[in-house]
């Protein structure tokens, strides 16, 4: 039943997501207000401009996203909500410096050539025999130490690990380091969460020195590594030591965060329909890992901001303010999805939203995400087939993630 949502609300309060995704509120906004108005204090999102407009509707997120020019994401950034305490308009101003954050045509250079270089279907499929390898070890690790423990949290053991280790073989990353990256990834994100004491300005500053002084290295002594034709092939189609360490800082978060996000939703899901997991395990179809982005959409908003006056959804938009894209809702919209709270790992056509709604920022590393998926759930139907929850999730209080920090499992 759809819940009305007041004038007023800050769906970007992080104590919503804390307790769960507002799907009936979501809803709601669908049928009744779907550009609504969206207070914000500078206290609160370090924007002081009052609010932003949210959609909430498929076709309206996707009109915004795919849209050629009339936005931008560099003028305020993509991300919806800052520590207002921490971050004010000149850290925004360096958040510039990643792909996520960038207008044309700097955006499409830079995507140009580190797409080309870590994100081709080529490459990455060049990656699936050592990602299933890895994918069955951190299961049967995980087993090994479940046995021993009695449980163990999925988060930690499980869905994190794969991510970590994919980036540090796709970046040259020592294996003994995505620990650290791990740690300056939650600290960058995490500091709408009490249970987490963090800073995280300094935690991007390590990521940023630690890939600079990486790029640096490889210009000086240049190796048959991505991280080498990123920064010094003997082309001109290179990036700068800023640049390249941006990139990595966005991996750390996009391309670690998010993946083990949908990794986690999605043995969630398969907790709460345990009659897909039996269909899993004997079929194992190449939609789940689609399903499981949709069903868990990770990042339940970005932002753009209008660069001309328009008018989207009923709602006239004047230049300057800053529009709301919520896959949270978009990935639910009944006009678009056949029953949508049900989890389908069979569902096909899937027009998800999970990886951006399309344009020149969908998500360059989708394919690595999904693969990533794949062989994880593909390892534990084949040692974990009767993994089991053994308490209830904790999720992560943050104004525009949809994460979960702690997931207590019997390894099984």
């Amino acid at each position: 039943m759809p819940v009305p949502v007041p004038a007023g609300h800050d769906l970007t309060d992080p104590d919503i997501y804390a307790h769960g995704v507002p799907l009936e509120e979501f809803a709601w906004l669908r049928r009744s207000a779907p550009a609504f108005w969206n207070v914000q204090t500078v206290e609160e999102s370090s924007f002081d401009d009052g609010g932003l407009w949210v959609l909430s509707r498929h076709a309206d997120v996707k009109t915004v996203s795919c849209a050629r020019s009339g936005w931008s994401s560099e003028e305020n950034t993509a991300i919806v909500k800052f520590d207002g305490a921490t971050v004010g308009y000149q850290e925004r101003e360096i958040q510039k410096g990643m792909l996520l954050n960038m207008d044309e045509p700097r955006h499409t250079r830079v995507r140009g050539v580190v797409s080309r270089g870590v994100f081709t279907p080529r490459g990455v499929a060049r990656l699936e025999g050592l990602m299933r390898e890895r994918a069955t070890r951190i299961v049967l690790e995980a087993r090994e130490r479940g046995k021993a423990k009695g449980s163990g949290d999925f988060v930690e053991d499980v869905a994190c690990e794969l991510p970590l280790q994919a980036l540090a073989d796709l970046m040259g990353f020592p294996q003994d380091d995505r620990k650290q990256i791990f740690e300056w990834s939650n600290e960058m994100m995490a500091y709408d969460d009490p249970d987490y004491d963090v800073d995280p300005a300094s935690a991007a500053a390590e990521i940023l020195g630690y890939a600079a002084e990486m790029g640096e290295d490889r210009k000086v002594h240049p190796r048959d590594d991505i991280v080498t034709r990123l920064v010094a092939a003997a082309d001109d189609e290179v990036v700068s030591s800023e640049e390249f360490a941006f990139f990595v800082l966005l991996l750390a978060v996009a391309g670690n965060e998010t993946t083990r996000n949908a990794i986690s939703h999605g043995m969630q899901a398969f907790f709460d329909h345990p009659d897909q997991w039996e269909r899993y395990k004997a079929e194992r179809p190449a939609t789940l890992a689609d399903e499981v982005v949709r069903f868990g959409t990770p990042v339940q908003m970005f932002q753009r901001t209008a660069t001309e006056d328009t008018e989207i959804a009923g709602q006239e938009i004047t230049r300057g303010q800053r529009v709301g894209l919520l896959y949270g809702s978009a990935n639910y919209d009944e006009d678009v999805f056949d029953d949508p709270r049900r989890f389908d790992i069979f569902r096909s056509p899937n027009p998800h939203v999970g990886f951006g709604g399309g344009g020149v920022h969908f998500c360059p590393g989708s394919h690595l995400a999904k693969l990533e998926i794949d062989v994880m759930f593909n390892a534990i139907a084949d040692h974990l087939p009767d993994i089991a929850p053994t308490g209830p999730q904790r999720r992560l209080r943050s104004g525009w993630l949809n994460g979960i920090k702690e997931m207590p499992v019997a390894y099984r």
